[in-house]
């Protein structure tokens, strides 16, 4: 998309100007001139100008500078000891891969970017796989409290693991796991932390559409290429050498060699399953590019009058892929309109908001614009490793990511619904207005270990990630399934997500006032929310706040 920057934001400040006329009959959140604002924001933040948002590059400073210059504008102050920024150090790594070759039972040579994305943590200059034996693993899980081992037994050091997306309970015949909610141990992140606990030389991941619940061409464009990764002391090498994904295609070629064919996830489930030997290896190597750099959260507070100490935190991650493989029309631009442009508009929507109020909050309001989400969720990693403020005096991370932009809805979903208190605080401010409040609509996704609220719930803080719905108010909910559906299959990760002025934007402002209205009532409060009975994160939280 090829836009005049200064052109957009003057047509976003005359649409801003105009918002005030809108039939309040028709219209339930615009007036608020929320919709205005987030329009505005977005088509500044997913302009070409900004270079499709990566870190580490002009549009990182570019984008950053916008935020912060933002939060001045609208009062906030710094929030870093007197800086607007948190800097996070951070190693950019560029892995050229060869063809990967694979010899023994079956001979493949599979086509990097077509076949097999492939890539590692590790900060050498070179390394590769020499005839490392094929082992597949099944989902490579390994869950005590679902006695489920897939490496039972199994020695992989110096081996590759072929592992399947996902975990066992995802369409399964029988109740495994969460069924088809998945767990921690179906997200690509387990998957390469697990292999790397075991030993493994190599880990891939098999891609499936419906078990990852996106496309290859998702694959092929979020997992090549630069990858970030947060600095460590020892250089990445505790992690395996190589970590990817194959497709489909080729993964079933490879597995029907070793007899494994039919129903690849059956298989895997089966009670009795034990770690297969392909009898083939791979050998692979990888020449990498190292840029050691920092790239920077942004941060700005407002402070409370009678508990400044405790805080209500917003978050959104500024950042997306930058500039990368072209689509059909030969735009290579990734601007992210609605992945995260929209989530950072509503956060300083809801800043304006806090900031025009007359009687102040008694707790402090943080706005934490994040770096590196897309990859690997890194900036609120390390915030949430690296606190600015108290992680036991945060009362709540309230996310905000990937906003819809078809127009209000008359219900909202929660990721992870069913995790903390604050879904309770959700149902109330919506039921108020004859809204509904759903869980996720795709729980196999595994959307709760995808944006950045995790990094604070894995530290105990109370964590929500709300979305607007599918029920569109004007046009019903096949609309709006049909709206989510068109923009998973061709915007998300794409450089098709890009800002327009046919953007709808009063369903994100519906949403961003439930944000503002939650933090307002918890800003006035005294009590902390807590987790719910069952919640994998109750025992970290009840640690940190002293309950025994």
């Amino acid at each position: 998309m090829k836009i005049n920057a200064i052109a957009v934001i003057a047509a976003a400040a005359l649409f801003a100007g105009c918002a005030g006329n809108t039939d309040k009959s028709q219209n339930t959140a615009a007036d608020t001139g929320l919709a205005a604002d987030i329009k505005q924001h977005i088509a500044v933040l997913a302009n070409d100008s900004l270079l499709g948002r990566k870190p580490f590059t002009k549009g990182e400073e570019k984008t950053i500078n916008y935020i912060a210059a933002e939060y001045k504008k609208l009062g906030l102050a710094p929030g870093n000891n007197g800086s607007y920024f948190q800097e996070v150090p951070m190693v950019e790594i560029t892995s050229s891969a060869n063809d990967m070759a694979i010899s023994g039972k079956t001979s493949m040579d599979l086509k990097p970017g077509v076949d097999f994305v492939a890539s590692t943590r590790r900060e050498q200059d070179t390394l590769s796989l020499k005839n490392s034996p094929l082992v597949f693993a099944g989902f490579g899980v390994v869950a005590p409290e679902f006695k489920w081992d897939d490496y039972k037994g199994l020695d992989v050091k110096g081996k590759t693991v072929i592992v399947l997306v996902n975990d066992p309970g995802f369409k399964a015949p029988e109740k495994l796991f969460k069924g088809d909610t998945m767990s921690y141990y179906g997200r690509w992140t387990y998957k390469y932390e697990e292999a790397a606990r075991q030993g493994a030389a190599g880990v891939i991941i098999v891609h499936q559409t419906e078990p990852a619940s996106y496309g290859w061409q998702v694959i092929q464009n979020s997992f090549a290429g630069a990858k970030l990764y947060l600095q460590q002391a020892d250089k990445h090498m505790n992690r395996c050498k190589v970590e990817g994904w194959i497709s489909e295609e080729a993964a079933t070629k490879l597995l029907a060699s070793a007899g494994i064919t039919g129903n690849i996830r059956d298989y895997a489930r089966r009670k009795d399953f034990k770690a297969v030997d392909l009898g083939s290896s791979v050998s692979l190597s990888l020449n990498n590019k190292l840029k050691y750099s920092k790239s920077n959260n942004v941060i700005g507070i407002i402070k409370g009058t009678e508990h400044p100490e405790e805080t209500i935190l917003y978050t959104a991650h500024w950042d997306h892929f930058g500039i990368g493989k072209p689509d059909a029309r030969g735009d290579s631009i990734y601007n992210g309109a609605v992945d995260n442009a929209s989530g950072v508009a509503a956060i300083l929507a809801v800043a304006k908001k806090f900031a025009a109020q007359k009687d102040k909050p008694k707790r402090s309001i943080v706005f934490l614009a994040v770096t590196a989400e897309e990859q690997g969720l890194l900036g609120s990693e390390y915030y949430a490793t690296h606190p600015i403020y108290p992680l036991n005096k945060t009362v709540a991370d309230l996310n905000i990511d990937a906003l819809s932009d078809f127009g209000e809805t008359s219900n909202f979903s929660i990721t992870g619904k069913g995790q903390n208190d604050l879904d309770d605080y959700v149902i109330k401010l919506t039921k108020a207005k004859g809204w509904d409040v759903v869980g996720d609509e795709n729980p196999g996704s595994g959307s709760y270990y995808r944006s950045d609220h995790f990094n604070f719930a894995k530290v105990g803080v109370p964590a929500l990630d709300l979305h607007n719905g599918a029920k569109s108010i004007k046009r019903g909910e096949e609309f709006g399934k049909e709206k989510l559906k068109e923009y998973n299959d061709k915007r998300y990760h794409q450089p098709s997500d890009e800002y327009s002025d046919a953007m709808d934007t009063k369903g994100m402002a519906q949403t961003t006032e439930l944000m503002y209205q939650l933090g307002l009532q918890l800003s006035n409060e005294t009590t902390f929310p807590g987790w719910k009975k069952g919640s994998e994160f109750k025992a970290v939280r009840d640690r940190a706040m002293g309950v025994k």
